[in-house]
């Protein structure tokens, strides 16, 4: 199988396109499923303080990986890795919006985490009514000058969440993960993403499992041999994206990586793309606060 490739963040950061979302895995099942996708292949994996599942995600990579540089067998049938291997996501949560709150909720997730750093910490919703993500990002920025983090974005920002944000930034986000499947595309603010430098990396890439059952991906899925899932990932990796998707047993952990030595033509991009119909699976960022 061919390794993820990896694309390049507005700081020189690389980051692999696929990685492994853990949103709703439970806090018990992290570590087990963190360990089984890195046995798949998986390097890059995304947290949250409130999936409530850090610690067990710094168990499952730290069973595996040496944490100081050092390499460390990983056991059979597992390559041995380091922490530099490894791209980690966390992010902090809507409750500990502000400037010092964020800063003590990353202390917080890091000592769940069991590392020194993360590749990258996110806003995970911009909460517009409380009127507080320019201050929590500004903890962000501390947070990366100070080398604890290697890259600092945002999540479910919309376009003029960006454009407020970016009037007092110092620091482009390197991010954005956003809801983004094909009935949900986002072309406005994807484009924006291109204008600004940030990368968008789609949370839900698949739309919970509705999209697979789409006519137009079940066609293309027997026309090429392959899964729906594994059509609308090589969609996703086409588009540029970054996509997380989830999974819970080794067969479809393996089969979302299995993408890399196929390729979708222009015309059934085209057909792909057509399916947008603003359709959401979760909520739209003015309602979370």
């Amino acid at each position: 199988m061919k390794p993820v490739p990896r694309l390049g963040l507005n700081n020189g950061v690389l980051i692999d396109q696929l990685g492994f979302g853990l949103y709703k895995v439970p806090p018990s099942d992290a570590a087990g499923l963190v360990t089984m996708a890195l046995e798949a292949g998986y390097r890059h994996f995304d947290t949250a303080a409130m999936y409530r599942n850090e610690a067990g995600v710094g168990r499952g990579v730290g069973s595996l990986s040496g944490f100081e540089g050092q390499e460390q067998g990983s056991g059979a049938g597992t390559p041995s890795l380091s922490r530099q291997d490894l791209f980690i996501t966390t992010k902090v949560w809507n409750d500990d919006h502000g400037y010092d709150s964020t800063l003590g909720a990353f202390q917080k997730s890091m000592a769940g985490l069991g590392l020194d750093y993360v590749d990258l910490y996110l806003i995970h919703w911009p909460c517009p009514k409380r009127g507080l993500y320019t201050d929590t990002y500004r903890a962000l920025e501390t947070l990366y000058r100070e080398g604890k983090v290697r890259a600092i974005g945002v999540s479910n920002f919309q376009p003029a969440h960006l454009e407020h944000l970016l009037e007092t930034a110092e620091v482009i986000p390197a991010v954005n993960q956003i809801e983004l499947h094909p009935w949900l595309q986002q072309d406005e603010l994807r484009e924006l993403h291109t204008r600004l430098g940030i990368r968008t990396e789609a949370w839900s890439p698949l739309g919970r499992g509705k999209v697979l059952q789409d006519p137009v991906i079940l066609d293309l899925a027997s026309n090429h041999g392959r899964t729906p899932a594994q059509i609308i990932l090589r969609w996703h990796l086409q588009m540029e994206n970054i996509a997380i998707p989830k999974a819970s047993s080794y067969e479809r952990l393996r089969e979302n990586l299995d993408i890399f030595d196929f390729s979708l033509e222009s015309s059934e991009m085209s057909k792909i793309s057509a399916l947008d119909r603003g359709q959401r699976t979760g909520s739209h960022p003015d309602n979370v606060n």
